[in-house]
């Protein structure tokens, strides 16, 4: 960062400098601050996890791989064509028997570039509560790694290879994960990595959830703001707008693959979602039906909390969480289930 101060300085005694010489350097500057922050956040919610969930679980991080980059700036370089490198949280109960096998929930985070904070701290001490083994993959793209690991991202691409990756490790690595119940969750972004895993991997899941699905990109870059398109256009993203290239955007959204589906499948909306309109999630909803899909959803009328509605603390919240958890166990058979909020509260939270 001094680095860059100094750089400043010498530019402000040059008569010559243009003031675009002197943005270009803030800009650079201001990239290299935000992912040293983004390394510091990610090194204190590693602490916090233990602090918020330890008692439960036992909790690791596991450095794993994907594919290859989806596009190699120089394919004759010295590593050129390795694969990408990321790490994986990792969640198993601690009132498991080791002799026994158990369900595996596979749950990518959400975000266009984010990762798996203690967000989700209360929805892990949950499912640990019903006795899931958990993996989380902090899939290319994700934040709080560098700038390199950054702008690895492949949007609906292969971060969902690598997602399947993280439960691949988890069958190659743990005796007590039965590979014939492994389901997967995820919200917003999370919930098109879920609905990409099921329609390219449907052998390897029993069942999905998807909740407030990031479902269409086309229709998403009409209502978005244009700061907002310019991530997907960046070169080292997608790299090209929408217009340019309708087809690779129709390729990366859920909405236009609904004829995949063979996977049981629950979807939750919302219609006051200010990230995720409701009519993404509809054109999703009515893509399946239209291919003659079985599946279940429902679109919940301004619930508070709009996009987080029903990952919040809420009480309404933790109800719609139990009719999501109902409706794993018809096909994962978690050894613990509950009935009634009060039931799961009371063995999640050690009241």
């Amino acid at each position: 960062m001094l680095f860059f101060v100094f750089q400043i300085g010498l530019f402000a005694q040059e008569k010559d400098v243009s003031n675009e010489k002197v943005l270009k350097t803030l800009e650079k500057q201001n990239e290299y601050l935000r992912h040293r922050l983004d390394k510091l956040e990610k090194a204190v919610d590693n602490v916090y996890w233990y602090n918020r969930v330890g008692d439960v679980a036992y909790i690791d991080k596991v450095y794993i791989y994907g594919p290859p980059l989806a596009k190699e700036k120089n394919p004759t370089a010295q590593g050129a064509g390795n694969p990408v490198k990321f790490w994986a949280y990792i969640y198993i109960p601690k009132n498991i028997d080791p002799s026994k096998r158990y369900p595996l929930l596979v749950f990518p985070h959400g975000g266009v570039h984010s990762n798996f904070g203690t967000y989700y701290t209360h929805i892990i001490r949950e499912m640990m509560a019903q006795q899931y083994i958990v993996i989380a993959a902090e899939y290319r793209g994700s934040t709080g790694y560098g700038r390199s690991h950054y702008r690895k991202i492949d949007y609906g691409g292969l971060e969902v290879e690598d997602v399947d990756a993280s439960r691949k490790y988890m069958l190659e690595n743990y005796d007590i994960v039965d590979k014939n119940r492994v389901g997967i969750i995820g919200w917003s972004h999370g919930g098109l990595i879920s609905l990409f895993n099921i329609f390219n991997h449907p052998e390897n899941y029993k069942v999905a959830y998807a909740g407030v699905p990031v479902s269409d990109l086309i229709a998403r870059m009409g209502y978005k703001t244009q700061s907002y398109r310019d991530l997907y256009s960046a070169d080292y993203h997608i790299g090209k707008t929408a217009y340019a290239d309708v087809e690779e955007y129709r390729r990366r959204s859920p909405a236009w693959q609904a004829h995949k589906l063979k996977t049981p499948l629950l979807i939750h909306t919302n219609t006051n979602d200010a990230d995720v309109n409701v009519l993404e999630v509809e054109h999703l909803i009515n893509a399946l039906k239209a291919n003659g899909k079985k599946f279940e959803y429902k679109i919940y009328k301004d619930i508070p909390g709009g996009h987080s509605f029903n990952r919040m603390d809420t009480k309404i919240a933790k109800k719609i969480r139990l009719e999501i958890y109902d409706f794993l166990a018809k096909y994962l058979k978690p050894p613990k289930k509950f009935k009634s909020l009060q039931e799961l509260q009371k063995a999640a939270y050690n009241f």
